[in-house]
């Protein structure tokens, strides 16, 4: 297959400055030369690539808005959002590692942490150097975290943990965990240091989906949590559901890298496919095929530049962010499903990324909040009316 040149039909690289194009360059190349040549063996064996870390590391990519103090990139947040695009496009699973690194670990920290929090484990975390997860889902409490039952006593100048996470990524290699529970009632957040007491991390496996990525439960029995890893600041469920929106902005930014991905092989292979005597790409029924993911790429593109845009004016809503990701993860999914069926049986074979971003982009669905969810979220929003129960 030919080197991806992006998908850009209606000049959004205009709308885009010098320093987000080049960042979004960077991390294309990245992706052709240390993402692609790797993903389907990993994908195969359901094991992630360790090894990209560092190279990732090194292009800013982790805690990319965070100042530069903390050894971070201080990019803005269209830059970030062009990062996870490109990211995806290589594999889910490969944004979903730096997805959690960022939003889910170092943003909490630098947010909600205290200043020796930052100190320790911001530099580690930009370099590298150390790995994050982020626990707040329960095996019963998905949709619903302010329904966990994970919690903490305070015992002998620390806390003391009880509970259990699910569907945790990242979650066994981490050296340091944000996990969330109730203190008094209230949800506070933790630094769970690996290696700790009482604190496991067995690796889920079986996954048909986002088998490149560790994905793990977490599991806490009388884990003893000292003092100055409790989060001094961002008290109550709003905490982790401000984390959460740093993610799916990302997420929104990155279905739109599958989806480029998608219909960058089925162009390609609907013009050099011959049936009839003809390319494929000829016939009326694949070009509207065609039609219908390039222009919900382009919607998409337009829909996260703006939202980054609104981000860096500190004029974002959450709800803004819901729309995005509600948007682009359906439409990305239903572009891999399409391009599954231009390429016909060729497109279940991993000489193509079709199924594979297919199978990711399910998860992607339902993860950080559901499609449905979502729906409810801008529902309430214009209409006033939580219809969550």
């Amino acid at each position: 297959m030919p080197a991806f040149q992006g998908v850009d039909y209606f000049n959004a690289d205009e709308l885009l400055s010098e320093e987000e194009r080049l960042v979004r360059n960077t991390v294309r190349e990245f992706v052709e030369d240390s993402v692609l040549p790797v993903i389907e063996k990993h994908n195969r064996a359901g094991t992630f690539p360790r090894d990209i870390v560092q190279k990732m590391a090194e292009l800013g990519v982790f805690g990319a808005t965070l100042p530069t103090t903390y050894g971070c990139a201080g990019l803005n947040n269209v830059s970030y959002g062009l990062m996870m695009q490109e990211l995806e496009r290589g594999d889910s699973s490969i944004r979903s590692f730096a997805s959690v690194q960022s939003a889910l670990v170092m943003f909490p920290i630098y947010t909600f942490g205290s200043e020796e929090q930052k100190d320790k484990w911001l530099p580690l975390l930009a370099s590298g150097k150390a790995i994050g997860s982020f626990g707040l889902t329960e095996p019963d409490y998905g949709s619903n975290p302010g329904g966990m039952i994970t919690r903490a006593v305070r015992k002998d100048g620390g806390f003391v943990l009880n509970g259990a996470k699910m569907w945790i990524t990242n979650g066994t290699i981490a050296d340091v965990s944000v996990v969330w529970a109730k203190l008094d009632g209230v949800v506070h957040g933790f630094l769970v240091e690996k290696g700790t007491k009482g604190f496991s991390a067995p690796e889920m496996k079986g996954k048909h989906s986002l088998r490149a990525s560790v994905t793990s439960e977490l599991v806490f029995e009388d884990c003893w949590i000292p003092e100055e890893n409790i989060f001094p600041n961002g008290k109550g469920l709003k905490a982790p559901l401000m984390c959460l929106s740093q993610a799916r902005y990302g997420i929104a930014w990155g279905a739109l890298g599958a989806a480029m991905g998608c219909y960058d092989v089925a162009l390609n292979y609907a013009k050099s496919r011959i049936q009839f005597d003809k390319p494929i790409a000829s016939f009326q029924l694949v070009q509207e095929k065609l039609v219908y993911m390039l222009t919900e790429i382009t919607k998409g593109q337009l829909l996260c530049i703006q939202l980054g845009r609104l981000k860096d004016q500190h004029k974002v809503k959450f709800t803004h962010i819901s729309m995005a990701k509600r948007n682009n993860v359906y439409h990305a999914l239903e572009i891999a499903r399409i391009a599954r069926d231009i390429l016909g049986a060729n497109g279940i074979l991993d000489e193509y990324p079709i199924m594979r971003h297919m199978a990711n982009l399910e998860s992607v669905k339902t993860y950080e909040g559901t499609h449905d969810i979502h729906t409810l979220i801008i529902g309430e929003d214009i209409t006033g009316i939580a219809a969550y129960a």
